[in-house]
């Protein structure tokens, strides 16, 4: 499948879906409801017995099989010792990851949930304990599969992919390789002052959109883009407002985290880096993803003059953050 000229799913219609279940013995009731999911295409199924399941097609081309079945071994570790995340089911033979005509895709049980109330310190204080139960168990060992997040990977290779590309308009190239080079230079100064890191397995992709609350507390979803990387990873997105609110939210979520796993004060110089890598990322990603139908009509002011204007203004917003003190938890 050349990713470049045929949209990745075109091919995921109905029925293609539900055969793709009963390959794996599954037999839907013809109940299908397409969920929010860029990367991928996930997909809530109704089932003729038991409650509904939730199906993910993974984008292809994008990871590995075995850096997805690293994923699900990941998450399945965290599941069993009740930690609760959203692990891929165990089917036929004990697969987890299964193929069908030129698709992969993994089943998931269906979780209920609301969005987290990050105003509310208890709840902040309960996410913190899981985040750090997650990161205990991350620990333990490396991922092998899947990459680390760092300046290269976040910074250097997207900067690199979008001027390759061509993505950058004309008249904006200059300036905006002139702000992305400060902005990567003050990355770098943020992790020379947070000293040495110890990356380990991450969520990843800890925005409030990936929890889900209910009265048994949070269930952390979609480690689709879980990798390597400093534990405030998870945490700093989860943050938002005014620095005297992320202060207060920072402190929050330690006070649970540090019930389970040491933090290290110093990495908190990492925040303004990490978002200001993010920024970088997210617009190479968009860029990645643009011959997708969905992306150009989900994001129809990604590429235009204004856009790449603002993204400017915001990595400059960024390099003078990222001079400030860090958080003072």
């Amino acid at each position: 499948m050349d990713n470049q000229l045929t949209p990745p799913f075109a091919a995921l219609v109905p029925d293609f879906i539900l055969d793709a279940l009963e390959s794996v013995n599954l037999r839907s009731d013809g109940r299908l409801l397409a969920l929010n999911s860029y990367e991928n295409r996930v997909y809530q199924i109704g089932m003729e017995e038991g409650p509904p399941l939730v199906a993910k097609f993974y984008r292809p081309e994008r990871w590995s099989n075995a850096a997805i079945l690293e994923e699900h071994a990941y998450t399945r570790e965290l599941a069993e010792r009740e930690i609760p995340v959203v692990a891929a089911l165990a089917l036929e033979n004990g697969a987890t990851l299964h193929e069908f005509k030129g698709f992969r895709f993994a089943v998931f049980p269906r979780r209920g949930g609301r969005a987290p109330e990050l105003d509310d310190p208890d709840t902040l204080e309960w996410m913190g304990r899981f985040i750090a139960r997650i990161h205990a168990v991350g620990a333990l060992e490396p991922f092998r599969e899947r990459p680390t997040l760092n300046l290269a990977t976040f910074g250097e290779e997207p900067r690199d992919y979008l001027f390759a590309n061509h993505f950058i308009p004309l008249e904006l190239e200059a300036p905006y390789r002139s702000v992305v080079e400060l902005a990567l230079d003050g990355v770098k100064r943020c992790f020379e002052r947070a000293g040495s890191v110890r990356p380990l397995r991450l969520h990843g992709d800890c925005h409030p959109g990936n929890v889900l609350w209910s009265t048994d507390g949070p269930h952390f979803v979609d480690f689709d883009d879980s990798r390597m990387g400093p534990a405030v990873q998870d945490l700093w997105m989860l943050l938002s407002g005014e620095r005297a609110d992320m202060t207060r939210q920072m402190s929050d979520l330690l006070a649970g985290y540090e019930d389970f796993y040491d933090f290290d004060r110093r990495k908190l110089f990492l925040v303004e880096a990490l978002r200001t890598l993010r920024l970088i990322h997210y617009a190479a990603w968009l860029a990645r993803r643009w011959h997708d139908p969905a992306f150009p009509a989900a994001f129809p002011w990604f590429n235009t003059q204004r856009y790449w204007q603002d993204r400017i203004l915001e990595l400059r917003e960024q390099i003078a953050l990222m001079d400030e003190p860090p958080l003072m938890v």
